[in-house]
């Protein structure tokens, strides 16, 4: 394919793929919400899941603002790398027609300054006092997080395509910190030239990525679709994939010395509400739910009819006719 065609087919492409979008943040969250109905009060556990709640939110809303994007773009979520003891987690790897956008994502409440240095000062009302404190920088960060891509992409290409290609790597692989709380304050004015338009708002993600596009070099040729979804691959390659067991996890970190206190007859108010149904509806009782089902819905506790369809618990007939009064009797709590 040549340049004209890779242009031509650049310009056709608008869709956001996402090429990976499953987020390590998510699978945090599902096990503390599961365990915070095991362990209720555990103050640890509910800070911990205020704090990925708060960070998951975050990424949300990138995701959102890529999705309803016009650009033509593969994006990775969550994705982590490794060169010998170094690591990197990036939140959102976007490959764009010409640029590859390393994001770092943050939820932050408060309002943010940049320094005339490069520093984070992050301003705080608490107990109707405003707090300023010093906080890392995450623009540092996601340097440091491309300097191990570097590393990956440079032990793995020619000399020759490294001396010529070294110089341009980091104008081709940007960086950009994203605030992804709408009601935070993000004051850049004072902020070094090379920070300034890298730090940003989540609403004006598209609107800079778009600009970095219809700025670019002459020279700067547009990748076709294909020639960005091979560079997706390649980048999913590259990635290693943690398997953790976070329930377990944070079950010993936070609640190895206590006990379970849910005690709220969920299984027996359930086998109630069977037997009610059968005898209303003229069906079997396993017509509503069998045995098996009612243990899966008193472990997993679905509180709404989305969260009982992707459970897969019970058929889509059982769903449709019962899940109703499941999902009320779950949420009923008793006096």
């Amino acid at each position: 394919m040549g340049l004209i065609d890779n242009a031509i087919d650049a310009f056709r492409f608008k869709d956001t793929i996402f090429y990976k979008e499953n987020s390590d943040l998510q699978d945090r969250y599902d096990a503390l919400k599961k365990l915070n109905v095991e362990y209720p009060n555990n103050e640890e556990l509910l800070s911990e899941l205020f704090m990925v709640k708060k960070g998951l939110d975050g990424e949300n809303e990138i995701s959102y603002q890529l999705k309803k994007a016009h650009i033509g773009m593969y994006v990775l979520r969550d994705v982590k790398f490794k060169y010998g003891d170094l690591t990197a987690q990036i939140d959102y790897v976007v490959i764009t027609p010409v640029y590859i956008y390393y994001i770092e994502c943050k939820n932050l409440v408060g309002n943010i300054t940049v320094t005339d240095k490069g520093d984070f000062i992050r301003e705080m009302l608490v107990d109707g006092k405003k707090i300023k404190k010093g906080m890392y920088s995450p623009f540092r960060q996601v340097e440091a997080q491309r300097e191990v891509i570097r590393k990956i992409w440079e032990s793995k290409i020619s000399k020759v395509a490294k001396f010529f290609g070294s110089n341009k790597f980091e104008h081709y692989r940007r960086v950009l910190v994203v605030a992804a709380n709408s009601e935070t304050i993000l004051d850049t004015t004072k902020a070094p030239q090379d920070m300034k338009y890298k730090i940003l708002r989540a609403d004006a993600l598209i609107r800079q990525i778009e600009y970095d596009l219809n700025h670019r070099d002459t020279s700067e040729y547009l990748e076709s679709k294909k020639s960005m979804e091979e560079t997706a691959e390649a980048y999913l390659k590259l990635s290693y994939q943690e398997e953790i067991n976070y329930y377990e996890y944070y079950k010993e970190k936070y609640c190895k010395d206590s006990t379970i206190l849910v005690n709220d007859n969920l299984r027996e108010r359930l086998i109630a509400l069977r037997k009610n149904r059968s005898i209303e509806k003229h069906i079997p009782a396993y017509y509503v739910f069998t045995n098996d089902e009612l243990d899966k819905l008193v472990e997993i506790r679905p509180e709404t009819i989305d969260d009982l369809k992707k459970a897969n618990i019970l058929t889509p007939i059982k769903v449709k006719t019962h899940g109703d009064a499941i999902v009320e009797e779950i949420n009923r709590k008793e006096a």
